[in-house]
């Protein structure tokens, strides 16, 4: 059964959270990122404020997909992360 919109953006700032106090994530959580970004990003029922900040979640999940140095991309964002989570809440 496929997550409704409500679920993706719970799981979305659980990773994100996740990103943020840890200071460290797997290159599968940016994928995750990427997905759940694309599919919020395609429904009707997410805010335009939402929608407005999720294309810089997935540029983070992107580069962090395609970093050398996963770690340092999360503690370089660490600032716009602790946005995100409070913005998606």
């Amino acid at each position: 059964m496929p997550l409704d919109y409500n679920h993706q953006l719970t799981v979305l700032r659980d990773i994100l959270s996740e990103h943020q106090l840890d200071c460290c994530g797997t290159v599968s959580e940016c994928e995750q990122i990427e997905r759940l970004v694309k599919s919020l990003l395609a429904n009707n029922e997410v805010s335009g404020h939402v929608k407005q900040i999720l294309p810089n979640i997935y540029a983070y999940g992107q580069g962090g997909k395609y970093s050398a140095d996963l770690n340092a991309h999360i503690s370089a964002h660490q600032s716009q992360l602790a946005d995100w989570v409070n913005e998606l809440a």
